[in-house]
């Protein structure tokens, strides 16, 4: 039978990990760049599954809130998703493809209009992984891996990728440790913004839970946990706040407005602004 470890030992052991614990949870939370050189986007691609097409897609709101900040202003967004994928799942290369996705779009009263071939589907393209990709075990080396891949695809296109950080399943809180941490990761490895939409989420749930930020299934966003993701694109593209933004998605005015607030400040902390 082995010796038992003395106690003196075991309590500096504890000590020790009780002392990593906050390091950790401060590397999660390191900013991906301290001053994003994203350009102002006037056409974006969202790349993702059904936690972005979710309640009429998050481009939908994106938009919106875009234009009622500024009526004079133009946004093109396309959404670009599949129920359940990973980044691995999307041929990136075609999204690209001038007479492919974006080639068109619908405007008005449901007039076509056709876009020039000569110029750039899209100047930004923010993607996601599936919502346990980048913690699982398998998927996490597939996560980093696309993500360098798809980033290289979209610059060799002319446009600025970003990385869409996903939130924890509502009974599983602890997962955003492991989300920030990865997605900050793969941000600083590939010189990518992030956008810190699950870090919003979990201040969210800590200031108001009261607020439902998810749909019955606990894994995808209710039509506050879209506006607020929306809102946090909003302001780590634009490093606006959505603060006073008139487009509340049909919310009470003053939840759209507490999501508006939180959505900047998470922002602010990631980037340390």
């Amino acid at each position: 039978m082995g010796k038992t470890a003395p106690r003196g030992c075991l309590l500096v052991a504890i000590l020790v990990f009780a002392l990593a614990i906050p390091v950790m949870a401060e590397a999660a939370a390191t900013p991906a760049k301290t001053s994003p050189d994203v350009a102002d986007p006037s056409s974006v691609l969202f790349i993702g599954n059904s936690f972005f097409y979710y309640n009429n897609s998050m481009h939908t709101v994106f938009n919106r809130l875009i234009t009622s900040a500024d009526k004079t202003r133009k946004i093109r967004s396309t959404s670009a998703t599949i129920g359940g994928s990973g980044l691995s799942w999307h041929n990136v290369e075609a999204y690209f493809d001038p007479a492919g996705v974006g080639s068109y779009s619908f405007v008005g009263d449901n007039e076509v209009v056709f876009n020039d071939p000569k110029r750039k589907p899209f100047d930004t393209a923010m993607m996601m992984d599936c919502s346990q990709c980048p913690v699982h075990p398998k998927l996490r080396p597939v996560f980093f891996e696309y993500a360098r891949k798809h980033g290289e695809t979209i610059r060799k296109h002319g446009a600025e990728p970003v990385l869409y950080m996903t939130w924890a399943y509502s009974d599983k809180p602890d997962m955003i440790e492991g989300l920030a941490e990865a997605y900050t990761r793969a941000g600083n490895e590939n010189n990518m913004l992030v956008v810190p939409a699950g870090l919003a989420f979990a201040e969210s749930v800590k200031e108001r839970p009261d607020l439902n930020l998810y749909e019955p299934d606990k894994r995808h966003p209710s039509k506050l946990g879209t506006y607020l993701g929306a809102c946090t694109a909003y302001a780590a593209l634009f490093k606006k706040s959505p603060e006073g933004i008139d487009y509340a998605f049909g919310l009470d005015k003053d939840v759209a407005a507490f999501l508006q607030k939180i959505a900047w400040s998470t922002v602010k902390k990631y980037y340390d602004w």
